[in-house]
């Protein structure tokens, strides 16, 4: 299997309800770096995976519809714990909206999500 990653960081405000997310109930920021990773088992008539300049593109378009946004404010997340593993799913599934016809015969693509040098969650997929 063949990859591409690129990466981008973006920075939310959001909260969640439950009591499993103690003081995180409250309002509280986040900044994410974010790495979308396109997987491919043959390489494509111009030997890559995807274009870097094309996936930098719509990785930065993604995230620019949620950076510097309350999420808690978001119709698209309404009564929804936009917990980080929730988030790279929603990242992960509006980039391949978004890539579309473009990169057709990619295999698959993850996205993680990194709160710090710590901690991270991510969503895979195959397409």
């Amino acid at each position: 299997m063949y990859s591409v990653t690129v990466r981008d960081h973006m920075m939310v405000a959001h909260s969640f309800r439950g009591e499993v997310f103690g003081p995180a109930q409250g309002l509280h920021g986040a900044t994410f770096v974010v790495d979308a990773t396109f997987r491919r088992r043959e390489l494509d008539e111009d030997n890559i995976v995807v274009d870097i300049g094309l996936a930098t593109g719509e990785l930065k378009a993604v995230l620019a519809e949620l950076d510097y946004r309350n999420l808690d404010e978001e119709p698209d997340f309404a009564g929804v714990n936009t917990s980080t593993e929730f988030l790279a799913g929603v990242i992960a599934d509006r980039l391949v909206e978004r890539l579309d016809a473009r990169a057709r015969g990619l295999d698959g693509i993850a996205v993680t999500l990194h709160e710090s040098h710590v901690a991270w969650a991510g969503h895979e997929r195959d397409l």
